[in-house]
């Protein structure tokens, strides 16, 4: 459960191929290449629908866990869940992730992405800094402005309204200022001398070193990865950019790499950038795969989100060798060095397990990802 509202001060702070060279997208702007590629799982956390093997919240949460021990020891490299509220799917993420974490070793762990406007910024920074003590420094944490949700107007309802005047797209920003500022150590209230405010200034409690690095935000447009970039977050982009310029959708998000790298780079910011893209990679290698996503049209769609028109990233699906040939030509997931690979997690643990496998074993060698050798440490993302 949530503590009390709590304001945030302050106003708002508000993917090219490997071994191929670069692939220019615009002019001046070209990704650079990353070092290595990881893959890891990205779990919505859906429940209750007929037919499924997860028809309570209980199977969704434990079977989430029980997924990312089975990816660990596939040499998967991350276990991520979307949060979203006042719908039956993953909504309080720490208590999930601290599990996970204390199941596993190695594998990062994470979101993609937390709807910040319904956040208390001083206790999400105290339940983010628990659970990465708990993983021993593998969370990697994605936060942004949110997506269009069942709840009109839901984040009221938690006790979060922005202030008049504030949209919220800048209460999210304001608020991930205040959670960036906690995590990294900063006093965040006066310390009480003798019934008055003293000039020390507390910090919150836990803190996990390293933290701070460890922060990504969910951009849907240009606009926002650049934002992100000079923040010094990394990038999330997923399935879904809120614009259109009429290119592909792996263009498109290759541009939008491209501009937040060339943004992180002109701040100055000492730790290494990170991107991940997500990806929906569906191998057909039995009757009911064909059965169940047989159908796919893979292609890009266009349409209208929130009065604006938005492009849908592609799906995947189909024989290893044709899927692992189409993504190696994936200008984005070229550009990324993490690759979130969307799971129909209402077919539970044991179908997922074999999605994985298949796809690290046939597919995932194309875009130059290896698995993790027995016996590795987690990754030190800062």
């Amino acid at each position: 459960m949530r503590r009390s509202r709590a304001t945030p001060a302050g106003g708002d702070l508000c993917s090219s191929r490997r071994g191929r060279g670069t692939v220019t997208l615009m002019d001046g702007v070209s990704p650079t290449p990353p070092a290595g590629k990881r893959i890891g799982f990205l779990s919505f956390g859906h429940w209750g629908a007929r037919g499924g093997l997860t028809p309570t919240a209980r199977d969704a949460h434990v079977q989430t866990l029980e997924l990312a021990v089975a990816a660990e020891e596939l040499g998967v490299d991350g276990a991520f869940v979307r949060v979203h509220h006042f719908a039956p799917q993953l909504a309080s993420p720490f208590p999930l992730l601290a599990a996970i974490g204390v199941r596993t070793r190695r594998i990062e762990i994470g979101t993609a992405v937390i709807d910040m406007r319904y956040e208390n910024p001083l206790y999400m920074a105290e339940d983010a800094a628990a659970a990465d003590l708990l993983s021993d420094g593998r969370l990697q944490l994605g936060v942004s402005r949110g997506s269009p949700e069942p709840a009109y107007r839901g984040a009221d309802a938690f006790g979060y309204a922005p202030p008049e005047g504030m949209s919220d797209a800048d209460f999210a920003r304001a608020k991930t200022e205040l959670f960036r500022a906690a995590i990294a150590g900063a006093g965040v209230v006066a310390a009480d001398e003798g019934g008055r405010p003293s000039e020390q200034a507390l910090a919150i409690q836990p803190r996990s070193p390293g933290l701070a690095e460890r922060i990504w935000w969910g951009s849907g447009t240009r606009e926002t990865a650049v934002w992100a970039g000079r923040q010094g977050m990394h990038l999330m982009s997923s399935t879904l950019l809120l614009e259109d310029t009429s290119v592909s959708f792996d263009e498109l998000q290759a541009e939008q790499i491209a501009l937040f790298r060339d943004a992180w780079g002109e701040a100055g910011h000492p730790h290494t950038p990170r991107v991940s893209v997500s990806r929906s990679v569906i191998p057909i290698t039995s009757d009911r795969d064909r059965q169940l996503f047989g159908r796919d049209s893979g292609k890009d769609q266009v349409g209208v989100l929130d009065g604006g028109i938005a492009r849908f990233g592609r799906s995947y699906t189909g024989e290893p060798d044709v899927i692992a040939a189409e993504l190696a030509q994936d200008v984005a997931v070229a550009a990324a060095d993490t690759i979130l690979l969307t799971v129909p997690n209402q077919l539970g643990v044991d179908y997922n397990t074999r999605l994985l496998e298949t796809i690290a074993r046939d597919i995932a060698p194309a875009i130059g990802w290896s698995p993790a050798e027995p016996g590795a440490t987690a990754f030190n993302a800062t």
